[in-house]
């Protein structure tokens, strides 16, 4: 594994993932105090204060080097320049060069295809400059949108366990896809 770079800033054809600043609270506050964004997250919508606190993590968030560093990226409109969601990359496990996905779009922005674009250039740092062997990426089965993504990404349904968690009153479920890197490379040749 390559770990232990930091990443400055990734292009995309309609998106730069780039790191956070501090400029980027009000964006950050416009999707993450929002109660049908958290919905199938394992937090709930955040406050002034828990948004500032989670945007000064993602701001530290810029390289990877041990197990549970993550790397937090901005996904800014290029036409526009306005930040409409972000992308994460866990290192879930050194040994077993494993990593986790994750991304949360604004609303105002589903549909359009930019979480699959930003979620393809995390899988890229992912198995090309990380060098990790497996990519995971989690979720509610009830957020069929974003399991779309995951399959749009070429990654594979592998497990369904059930009521396995119990969050806001209920007991929910969840849904685990992956990619390994020899996978990643047949998809991209």
């Amino acid at each position: 594994m390559n770990l232990g770079k930091p990443v400055s800033v990734v292009e995309t054809d309609r998106l730069l993932l780039r790191p956070f600043t501090p400029a980027d609270f009000p964006a950050v506050y416009a999707y993450q105090s929002r109660a049908d964004v958290t919905r199938y997250l394992l937090w709930d919508a955040r406050t002034d204060d828990q948004v500032r606190e989670a945007l000064d993590k993602k701001i530290a968030a810029t390289t990877i080097v041990s197990e549970g560093d993550f790397l937090a990226l901005a996904a800014e409109l290029k036409e526009t320049g306005a930040v409409i969601g972000d992308f994460t990359l866990e290192l879930f496990s050194r040994e077993h060069a494993t990593g986790e996905l994750g991304y949360i779009i604004h609303p105002d922005h589903h549909g359009r295809g930019y979480a699959t674009e930003g979620g393809r250039a995390m899988l890229s740092i992912a198995f090309e400059e990380l060098g990790l062997h497996r990519v995971i990426g989690r979720l509610e089965p009830r957020n069929a949108a974003s399991a779309r993504v995951l399959e749009k990404l070429g990654m594979r349904r592998e497990a369904h366990f059930v009521e396995n968690e119990y969050l806001r009153g209920e007991w929910q479920s969840e849904a685990v896809y992956a990619m390994l890197d020899r996978e990643w490379r047949a998809g991209a040749s």
